[in-house]
């Protein structure tokens, strides 16, 4: 073993320590035991194993490193400032208001591919990097940095299962084992033979090492890749490492050290300091790169109007049809895939397709790490099923993700299958995010067109999709723009506005009839866009109808339609009724239920005529 270079980067380490207590101490704030616990394991990877240009941290074949315990940003941020991406001195910007350096990594930072804090995340997302590496045929490895506290996350062992299904060979799993929690010691302290253990069941290849040995760290390292098993590389270290009145005592998780206790920690640390600067860092390899460039345009859907397809199994025709020219997209599933109609892409692009099993947050985050390079990937379960998902969701969109979820199976009107299996706080929970936007077809020709438009949008994107089969009522040159809606029925004299989505649309356009029959006009609209609204073409409505508006759902009321459209018209001085679920809903027949909850035509027609 080369002793200069085991000393160089023992030297490098514990500059990254003092690099990290200066950050923290100057934010006032911010996690420096976490840093210093893991300092020589992130200095042997960046300056004396992982192969990277640190002058392009988004080169596609860098290999890529996922700091999971998000909380040790600020030895993050000192690894690529000691690797020369930017000047040390801005590292004492750490958590300004004018600083990326947030106390936790986003991608506002070009080195940062997914936003982490949120524990027991990074490793799903290394999957998905690790599984898009194999598609491409590229040689990077992706490296997850966890904490031993997150692995009391299911998410970790759900991304453990598929790591070792798939023989990820090129992903690196690597424990800081440093026995202390937050509040407590966490549940098996230095017991790394339990961890050893636990990855070693799902398929793992693994190493136990002492985390502050220099000659270990970079052994092992270097036997990354080897075989056909992921590596689980567990690191027994001491929180707060190298600093004598802080190492392995609790109280000091999220805490900065005052000036006065930093200048005596960085006194320790210092004489055995060295810069990152002017070490080399090994070139990453240059393949033929993946162009990842969306096509002119899709091909259009082919349906015929009054075609009864349900909205569910144009997804599946629309993917299978954007796939044939895209070849970015990518498919997701969580052992649905044969009621999402997923299956159709699945049969014909195997190697762009995962099969995540009944594991949604996982398959969420996989799909994540997809779109970190330059995927589009299309996640899809039944609606219900992706509110175990919904911290990977959120964390998502703070990762600015670009992330395409579809859900079918919502509302009572799924019928028998009862409460258990009815979305009904997806639009609430999807609107939420930051930065999505929300989808509602009522026809296939919407739902095909609508994929076009979210596989073109950069983001966060959410689909409903229904079970019943619903007539096609629009042509195959119909454009549907984020944002808008459609005029399905209005005439001079309308008395109010409905405003329906999915199933509830043809339930409004049924009420008109019955209330046209009694002298009775009524506006319908299409609110296909729930997230951005199709605000413009609802309020040109209401004002032509007395200023009255009626929204229609398969949806709890709270968060869903009706709260999108009074949210943004009751400012105008407009008046909105909401007819939703209000009430625990029961197994039965489609109509049945939509009639005892009131959003059927019947129930539609009753509250029209007790509003005008």
């Amino acid at each position: 073993m080369n002793t200069t270079l085991e000393e160089n980067l023992s030297g490098i380490a514990n500059q990254l320590r003092i690099d990290s207590i200066e950050a923290t101490t100057a934010a006032g704030s911010g996690h420096p035991s976490s840093c210093l616990s893991a300092a020589d394991i992130v200095a042997a990877l960046f300056f004396g194993h992982m192969r990277y240009d640190p002058k392009n941290p988004k080169y596609a074949n860098n290999d890529r490193f996922i700091l999971s315990k998000g909380h040790a940003a600020p030895l993050l941020y000192s690894a690529w400032a000691e690797a020369g991406l930017f000047p040390r001195e801005h590292l004492k910007t750490l958590r300004r208001l004018d600083s990326d350096l947030e106390g936790h990594p986003t991608p506002r930072l070009s080195f940062v591919d997914v936003a982490t804090g949120s524990l027991g995340q990074g490793l799903s997302v290394g999957v998905g990097m690790a599984l898009c590496a194999r598609l491409d045929k590229l040689d990077y490895r992706t490296y997850v940095l966890m904490g031993d506290g997150e692995c009391a996350e299911g998410s970790v062992w759900e991304a453990a299962s598929l790591a070792g299904v798939n023989e990820l060979s090129n992903l690196v799993a690597i424990v800081d084992c440093n026995r202390l929690g937050q509040s407590q010691a966490t549940a098996f302290g230095w017991d790394t033979d339990t961890y050893r253990r636990r990855f070693e069941a799902f398929n793992w290849r693994t190493e136990v090492i002492d985390g502050h040995d220099m000659e270990e760290i970079l052994e092992v390292l270097g036997a990354a890749g080897l075989g056909n098993q992921p590596l689980a590389i567990i690191a027994k270290t001491e929180k707060g490492h190298g600093v004598s009145f802080i190492a392995d005592k609790d109280g000091w998780h999220g805490k900065a050290l005052s000036k006065d206790e930093a200048a005596k920690a960085i006194a320790e640390l210092e004489p055995k300091a060295k810069s990152g600067l002017a070490e080399p860092i090994p070139a990453p390899s240059e393949l033929p790169l993946p162009k990842n460039e969306a096509p002119a345009s899709y091909p259009a859907p082919n349906y015929k109007i009054g075609d009864l397809v349900a909205t569910r199994e144009a997804y599946g025709t629309a993917l299978l049809r954007m796939g044939e020219v895209d070849e970015r997209i990518v498919a997701l599933d969580g052992d649905t895939k044969n009621s999402t109609y997923a299956d159709k892409f699945f049969k014909k692009f195997p190697e762009r397709s995962t099969e995540c099993f009944i594991a949604e947050q996982n398959m969420v985050g996989v799909a994540t790490g997809f779109g970190t390079r330059g995927k589009v990937p299309f996640a899809s379960t039944f609606a219900c099923f992706l509110s175990r998902a919904y911290d990977q969701i959120r964390m998502a969109g703070i990762s600015m993700a670009n992330l395409k979820l579809v859900g079918s199976h919502v509302g009572v009107s799924i019928g028998e299958d009862g409460g258990s299996q009815m979305a009904l706080e997806d639009l609430a929970m999807m609107r939420a995010v930051a930065g999505s936007i929300v989808l509602y077809p009522s026809d296939a020709v919407c739902a095909e067109k609508l994929m076009d438009l979210m596989a073109e949008h950069k983001g966060v994107a959410f689909l409903r999709t229904s079970r019943p089969k619903t007539p096609v009522i629009y042509g195959n040159d119909e454009q549907f723009p984020l944002g808008g809606a459609k005029v399905r029925r209005q005439a001079a004299g309308d008395k109010l506005t409905v405003v329906g989505a999915g199933v509830t649309l043809f339930e409004a356009l049924k009420a008109a009839e019955t209330l046209a029959k009694e002298g009775i006009g009524i506006t319908v609209i299409d609110a296909y866009s729930i997230k951005p609204l199709g605000k413009d073409v609802i309020k040109a409505a209401a004002q032509k109808t007395n200023n009255l508006v009626l929204t229609v759902e398969d949806h709890y009321p709270e968060g869903g339609l009706g709260d999108a459209v009074a949210g943004e018209l009751s400012v105008d001085g407009i008046k909105v009724h909401k007819l939703a679920i209000r009430e625990l809903p029961h197994s039965g027949k489609p109509e049945e239920l939509l009639a005892k909850y009131g959003i059927d035509a019947a129930g539609i027609v009753k509250t029209v005529k007790s509003i005008i």
